[in-house]
Parts: C-alpha cells; structure tokens; sequence
C-alpha cells in the first residue's frame, strides 16, 4: 500500500506538467485579443498594442508559459482581467462554494443510491427490481439542466417549496444555506444515481449468492441482520469506484447548475473565456484537474482500503 501511494504521488506532478502544458496552449488559441476585449471596440490600435504589452502577451509562447508556470506554482496566479482583483482569492471563494455544494450532493447521493442498489439487488428479477432499474436509468439518461429546469418550475416556481436561486441571504445559518442548495443538489444527484445503483445492484446479487450468505441463511439468520451484517458491506466495497466516478462527475455537473442556478461557484468562473481572462481561467482550469486527480487517489486509496484482497495483491 505504502509504495503504491508513493508511485500515485510521484505522477501527480507529472501528470499536472502535462495539464498545465494544454491549459496554456488551449486558452492561446482562443479567438479574440485581449487588449481589444478589455478596452472595447473604441479603443485605438496604440492604445490596444500597449496593454498586450503591459500584460505581456506580445512575448512567445514559451516564454510567457515559463512565466505563468512559475508564478502560479509559487501561488501568485495574477490578477483578472475583469474582476480587477487577485485570482487566487477570487478561485478560493468560489471554491469553498463548489465544495459545499458537491460535498451536500455527494452526502445525499451515498443513502439513496445504496439503498436503491441494495434493494433491487436483494429482491432482483423481480417487478421492484425493473422499477428501480429502469427510472434509475431513465434519470441517468436525463441531462443536468433539464432536471435542474423541471426541479425549478414545479418546485420553486408552481409550488413554492424551495428558492429559485442557490445563492442565500448574507448571515443565513447553515439550515438556511442548505435549503438553498437542495435543489441544485437533487439536480446532480438524480444524474448520479443510476450509475451508482446500478453497481450497487451487480455486486449485491453476487454477494447474495456467495456460499457464505447462504450458509447464514441456512444457520437460520434473520434477513435484516442478513443484509446489514453479510450482504451491505461487501456488496458497498465495489461501488467505492462508482462513487469515485461520480464525484469526478459532480465536478464536471456543476458547471451549470451553478449557471442554472445563480450560484457563485468555481464554475462560473469557466466563463472568463468569453472575456478572454486569461488568468482567471487558467487558474480555475488547473484547480479542476488537481481536484480530479485528488479524487481519483482518494477513491483508489478508499477502494483498497475496504477490500482485504487488494491490499495484500498490491504492495
């Protein structure tokens, strides 16, 4: 386990090397000048081949990589373009705000879509089986924003039971906060379910027609204690890469739901392309990878942690 950790670690730089070479090239490529963009269509030639200067894109491209590489190892990532404010403290802001709303999502995801898989598997060929099965695909099928809109009209708008918008009121306590954030985060969940469920389910018939659960069920174990001490635990241990998965996924998901939703999250931030920020949107794009990479060690670490097996065929 120890040197498996170490090799994951040793390519995390590697593989942000690599990141951070495609973040710069694709944001270079992007159509538009800056200085244009920033002073308007009224600004004068001179006046526009000055502010490239000043901002140092009139230099080559290995340069000004070498350049923005390292200044954003040492944390001084610059200053946007648009928000005339220091970029760091801008995508940490807007961070803390994803975090808390993927951290919601996730925590209401983990109950539903392991008691939807475990109990179409449990009860598997059966008429509850299909049911579950199918809506859960159905809803995997469903884009994000389309929930998100059908979420908006029949519950904040006809009904009135939740706020439209993700964003509370300065002061309101973390109750409030999270009634704000249900329904952005039943968006992402519905989304994620079906996947989840669906390992959840496959293991969870395997685990059910291993000898040892059905040794217990011959010893004349209740069913409940059955599911919860024979079935529930090792049926879970494969959906650890599920979860994993999804939450790479609710990353990705936020982008719009945050838009969808009016909320001032790490996504938003994405939309700097449209106003050619580049520092804002190099920085928010590395961010994301570190946080993908981040969760794909997390889940690989948590899967063999859970599963004996690994751990002793890994060293």
């Amino acid at each position: 386990m120890r040197s498996f950790l170490t090799r994951r670690l040793a390519a995390i730089p590697l593989t942000l090397f690599g990141v951070s070479v495609l973040v710069f090239l694709a944001t270079s490529v992007l159509p538009g000048d800056v200085g244009r963009t920033i002073l308007g269509r009224e600004a004068s030639d001179a006046s526009v081949a000055a502010l490239d200067h000043q901002l140092g894109l009139d230099q080559p491209v290995p340069v000004r990589y070498a350049h923005w590489l390292g200044h954003f190892v040492i944390g001084d990532w610059g200053v946007s373009y648009t928000q005339h404010q220091p970029v760091s403290g801008l995508v940490a802001v807007r961070l803390g705000n994803s975090a808390t709303l993927a951290l919601y999502a996730f925590a209401l995801l983990i109950p539903v879509a392991l008691s939807l898989g475990l109990v179409a598997g449990v009860r598997h060929d059966t008429v509850l089986d299909r049911l579950i099965s199918g809506v859960s695909l159905a809803f995997g099928a469903t884009p994000e924003f389309v929930t998100g809109v059908v979420l908006l009209v029949v519950f904040a708008v006809d009904l009135k039971w939740f706020p439209a918008s993700a964003l509370p009121a300065p002061g309101d306590g973390p109750l409030r906060v999270l009634w704000h954030l249900t329904l952005p985060a039943i968006s992402l969940v519905v989304l994620c379910t079906g996947y989840v469920a669906r390992h959840v389910r496959a293991s969870t018939v395997a685990v059910v027609g291993g000898p040892y659960v059905r040794a217990a069920r011959l010893r004349g174990t209740p069913p409940n204690r059955l599911v919860l001490r024979h079935v529930l635990r090792n049926a879970t241990v494969p959906a650890t890469s599920a979860l994993g998965v999804q939450l790479q996924f609710l990353l990705g998901g936020l982008v719009v739901v945050e838009l969808l939703f009016n909320y001032p999250g790490i996504g938003a931030l994405l939309l700097a392309a449209t106003d050619k920020d580049l520092p804002t949107l190099q920085a928010t794009a590395m961010v994301l990878g570190v946080l993908y990479m981040t969760v794909v060690l997390l889940a690989d670490l948590t899967y063999r942690l859970l599963d004996p097996r690994l751990r002793l065929a890994i060293p």
